[in-house]
């Protein structure tokens, strides 16, 4: 493990926590989910640039999926 992948990881956790906590308050879905796959999925990829690429698509999944 390297200090770029603990650092993206530490990010996009961060993140995944405030679209949790967003869609838990407002009572949607696709954020909720959205925020824990950002918080869970970096335990398990182990490449800096694919942690990087799925964590802008997860990101960009509340804007597009409106439900």
């Amino acid at each position: 493990m390297n200090t770029s992948l603990l650092l993206w990881s530490l990010l996009f956790s961060s993140i995944g926590l405030g679209f949790f906590i967003y869609g838990k308050r407002q009572k949607a879905v696709v954020p909720l989910l959205s925020g824990l796959g950002l918080m869970i999925y970096p335990y398990f990829v182990s490449s800096s640039i694919l942690l990087v690429a799925i964590g802008v698509a997860l990101m960009a999944l509340p804007y597009f999926v409106r439900v």
